[in-house]
């Protein structure tokens, strides 16, 4: 079913099994082929509260409290963002506009590999470590290839056979880039929202920063 232009979403990340941000965003286009977002910055969120100079990804899912951090409220700081969710596909393109207060140009794509589901209002994504930057000139690069290669065989993670997926899923859209089509074929690179979307406010407190299975475990998987 499509969403009506400008409708405000949660968009919900765990790394891990566990929430690391949820922030509001808004459709710019929805039909059988998949959602487009906008992340504006400055956006309300709720973070999770980690021990000081600690990420999320870095810290072992057995040395993370059972119940999932507690979380904060604060602001998305990273750039405003256009996110292609294709429907059925192990991962998101990000259109990245490059300065922080809102006022830079397209400044290139970045893939994230991940696995999603939607229910209702929230999009739940959960990371797949491994990504790839596309730059404005097609030129692609991998991210996270280290970390991806450590989590990989961890029962929390994702076995070898699966990794083997998550990296062609990669590919598979590094190749698209390379040959400029959509979504690389200069297609939004200018979009402005309308005057009208103001920023959305806080959502209300995620009930569980723990994302689990139908068996009451931590996911490691959304499929």
């Amino acid at each position: 079913m499509d969403i009506e232009r400008g409708r405000v979403l949660r968009w919900n990340l765990y790394l891990g099994g566990h929430l690391s941000t949820c922030t509001p965003v808004r459709v710019v286009e929805s039909g059988p082929e998949g959602l487009l977002l906008w992340l504006a910055v400055g956006s309300p969120a709720w973070h999770a509260v980690l021990p000081p100079g600690a990420h999320l990804r870095d810290i072992p899912p057995e040395e993370r409290p059972a119940g999932g951090y507690p979380l904060r409220a604060g602001r998305w700081h990273r750039g405003n963002a256009l996110i292609h969710q294709p429907a059925g596909a192990s991962h998101a393109v990000w259109w990245l506009f490059s300065s922080q207060d809102g006022s830079g140009g397209f400044s290139g794509w970045y893939v994230n590999l991940e696995h999603r589901r939607r229910d209702a209002d929230d999009i739940d994504v959960l990371d797949l470590e491994l990504d790839v930057t596309v730059r404005p000139d097609r030129t692609w690069e991998w991210k996270d290839e280290e970390s991806f290669a450590a989590k990989t065989g961890h029962p929390s993670y994702w076995t070898p056979r699966e990794a083997e997926y998550i990296r062609a899923e990669g590919h598979r859209v590094a190749r698209l880039a390379e040959s400029g089509v959509f979504p690389f074929d200069g297609t939004w690179c200018d979009f402005t929202p309308p005057s009208s979307w103001a920023l959305p406010e806080l959502p209300p407190r995620p009930v569980s920063p723990v994302l689990r299975d139908h068996e009451g475990n931590v996911a490691r998987t959304l499929r």
